[in-house]
């Protein structure tokens, strides 16, 4: 240290003095202020990208929310258009089932009426059968009668006495 001592100049002392308040000048109009204003404008930036980061942050919240909003409400009518699809399908069956009870009333109907209308047809198709058969037979059994003429005159008379009794 003692050397420092008997080595130390004061005119090299303030020489290096006036450099380093130059240096200090120097570096404070073309080095500091545009450092600064640099890190000034860095800070904003980042200041501004923690408050977009902040409003992204409350949209997403928010797109968030209305998503599950949305979510409900699409459940709800996914719900009601089900229970709506039921009662439709219910409903359906429902008229299927009366219409074809209906129909089935109204074959019967109509099977009983043709069943009605045929047995009607059989008994008249029957009658005049029988009522063929009975001229047949009857008309046979006058030829038998009238081939007598005695027999011929008796019924005459008769039908006769019968006329005027009627």
């Amino acid at each position: 240290m003692e050397t420092l001592l008997n080595d130390f100049s004061v005119g090299l002392f303030v020489m290096q003095a006036v450099i380093l308040l130059i240096l200090i000048l120097l570096m404070r109009k073309f080095a500091w202020k545009p450092i600064l204003n640099a890190l000034d404008e860095r800070e904003t930036g980042i200041e501004d990208a923690l408050k977009s980061a902040e409003n992204a942050k409350r949209e997403m919240e928010n797109l968030q929310a209305s998503n599950q909003k949305l979510l409900q409400e699409a459940r709800t009518e996914r719900e009601a258009m089900l229970k709506e699809a039921r009662e439709i399908k219910t409903k359906m069956i429902e008229d299927a089932k009366t219409e074809a009870k209906e129909e089935s009333e109204k074959l019967m109907q109509q099977a009983q009426a043709s069943i009605e209308t045929e047995k009607k047809a059989a008994i008249a198709d029957l009658k005049s059968q029988v009522a063929s058969l009975s001229i047949d037979i009857a008309e046979k059994v006058v030829r038998q009668e009238l081939s007598n003429k005695d027999k011929q005159e008796q019924l005459v008379s008769s039908l006769l006495g019968e006329a005027t009794l009627n």
